[in-house]
This record gives C-alpha cells, structure tokens and sequence, in this order.
C-alpha cells in the first residue's frame, strides 16, 4: 500500500497514519531520503513465524523493529492472548531503550513487560514454545551495560 505525506503526518491511502520516514536500528527517525534500515511489514504474522522473526530482529540488534513485529500480533491476536505479545513487545522496548542508553526507560518497560509474561505465564495460554522465565532473564541479561 502507498505511503504519502499529508500535512505532517504519513498516511496510506485509507488515511491510516504509517511511518515512512526512514529509521535507524533502534527506531530512530532519520531525515527524509536518509538511507535507514529495512523496515517490517505491518501486516501481523502468524505466532511461530512472530516469534522466529522477533527472535531474529533482536539477535541483529534491531529490538524496536521486533517490537512493532509483536505488536501486529497483539493488535490481530485473539484478546487471550493480548498478555503474552503485549509483554514481549514491552520487553523488545525496553531493549531498545537499553540500546539508547535510556536505563530509566529500560527498566520500566522490562517491569511492565515482565508483569504482563508473569501474569500470562500463570494461565492456561498457548506460549509457542517459549520459556517465558528464560525470555525474562535473556532481556535482563541483555539490558546490562555493555551488553
């Protein structure tokens, strides 16, 4: 779908806002005709392939990328599930937020992400796989300095 600049937002031809301009790695916005990172689809994946892809973006450091990539899923996924993709995004975020160097951010979103996983993982809900208590130490782990 086509991306255009109307006023000081980019929209597609339904009017939906989307982000056009380029961004570096770690989702920040570049000027306008700047070389950036590929950026994902928007279109939500099934859950493995989520996951694979996530996996993925973070091992080659693009952890926001993996964000908005769990975040379509979340948004197209049924609400039992909400808990599971909302709280591996936030935790994607707050990597990215590490990666920024914004600690402060980093460990907000690690603990609201963490709560969501923690909640979720206590339920009945599919994890495709996923150790949940091992995502959470991999995050902590890599949100340390120097990491």
């Amino acid at each position: 779908m086509e991306t255009a600049m109307t006023g000081d937002r980019d929209r597609d031809a339904l009017r939906r806002p989307r982000q056009a301009r380029p961004r570096d790695a770690l989702g920040r916005p570049l000027p306008y005709g700047s070389a950036g990172v590929e950026p994902v689809s928007e279109e939500p994946l099934p859950p493995a392939q989520t996951l694979v892809s996530a996996r993925s973006l973070v091992e080659g450091g693009r952890p926001f990328a993996a964000h908005e990539v769990l975040e379509a899923r979340w948004k197209a996924g049924p609400a039992e599930e909400r808990h599971l993709w909302q709280g591996l995004a936030q935790i994607c975020v707050a990597l990215t937020h590490a990666a920024r160097g914004n600690s402060v951010g980093a460990l907000r979103l690690f603990e609201r992400g963490a709560a969501r996983l923690e909640e979720y993982g206590s339920g009945e809900g599919p994890t495709y796989g996923l150790d949940l208590s091992a995502v959470l130490n991999c995050a902590r782990d890599r949100m340390r300095p120097g990491h």
